[in-house]
C-alpha cells in the first residue's frame, strides 16, 4: 500500500478516530482492488464479507425496489467507508455497489475483523461511531426530501462541490445526471426543472460543469434563508 492511499484510509469514517497502532493492524490486512466505470462490487444479498473504503473514483449504494425501480442511497467517494453495520452480524448486504467511474477501494474481511475486534475493543467503538454517522446522513437526506424542494436540493448540492464560500466559482459535476437525480430523490426530468430554475440565481449548467456566479446566495437559496437572498440582490 503506497503513502497517498494509507494517507486517504487513515481519513475515513472507520479508521479516523483509532490510535495509529489499530490502524496499522487494520490496514495492513486489506486487500486493495479496481473496478471500471459501471462493475458490480457486491449485490443486494450478497453475504456481506467485506467493510470498504473508497481511495479514488466513486461508488454507489442503491436498491431495488419490488417494482423494478432503483433507489440510490448514498454516493461515495475518496476517503469514504461502508459496510461497517454489517460486519458483525454475518448477514447479506441489503443494498448494491457499483463503481459509477473507474475507482480504486481497498477491503477488509469482517472475518479478519472478527479477531482484530478481539485483540482491540476500540475497533469495535469506531464501527459503532461509524454506523451512526451514517444514518445521520441517511436521516439528513430523509429531511431534505420532506422539507425542501427538488430546486433547493440540487442547489445545496452544488454548494457542497464548491471550494469556496462566497464569490463565483465553477465546478464539475462528479458523476451523471441520472445519478444525482436519484440521490436527490428525483426523477431525472425533475433535475432538469430543477437546473432550469436555478438559472434565475446565477447557475449556468454545460455538460458536466456548473458555474456558479454566487455562492453565498445558491447556499442561502437551498437553506430557506429568503432575507439573506434578498439582501444579496439589493
Amino acid at each position: 500500500m503506497d503513502k497517498k492511499t494509507e494517507a486517504i484510509a487513515r481519513e475515513s469514517l472507520f479508521l479516523s478516530s483509532l490510535p495509529k497502532t489499530s490502524v496499522s493492524m487494520i490496514l495492513s490486512n486489506t486487500t486493495e482492488q479496481d473496478f471500471k466505470q459501471g462493475e458490480t462490487i457486491f449485490l443486494q444479498g450478497d453475504p456481506a464479507d467485506n467493510i470498504y473504503i473508497v481511495i479514488e473514483g466513486w461508488v454507489k449504494l442503491y436498491r431495488i425496489a419490488p417494482n423494478g425501480a432503483e433507489a440510490v442511497v448514498g454516493v461515495f467517494t475518496a476517503g469514504h467507508s461502508f459496510g461497517e453495520a454489517l460486519a458483525l452480524r454475518h448477514e447479506v448486504y441489503p443494498v448494491a455497489a457499483e463503481s459509477v467511474t473507474d475507482s480504486h477501494v481497498i477491503s477488509l474481511p469482517t472475518s479478519v475483523l472478527t479477531g482484530l475486534i478481539e485483540s482491540d475493543p476500540e475497533i469495535a467503538v469506531s464501527m459503532l461511531a461509524a454506523t451512526f454517522q451514517h444514518l445521520h446522513s441517511i436521516v439528513l437526506q430523509l429531511e431534505q426530501i420532506k422539507a425542501f424542494s427538488g430546486a433547493q436540493r440540487v442547489a445545496e448540492f452544488l454548494v457542497g462541490l464548491c471550494p469556496v464560500c462566497e464569490g463565483a466559482c465553477t465546478v464539475t459535476l462528479p458523476y451523471d445526471k441520472s445519478l444525482i437525480a436519484g440521490r436527490l430523490g428525483m426523477k431525472p426530468e425533475s433535475l432538469s426543472r430543477a437546473f432550469a430554475k436555478l438559472r434565475k440565481l446565477g447557475v449556468t449548467v454545460r455538460q458536466n460543469h456548473a458555474a456558479i456566479a454566487d455562492v453565498e446566495g445558491l447556499h442561502a437559496f437551498a437553506m430557506g434563508d429568503e432575507e439573506l437572498r434578498l439582501r444579496k440582490t439589493i
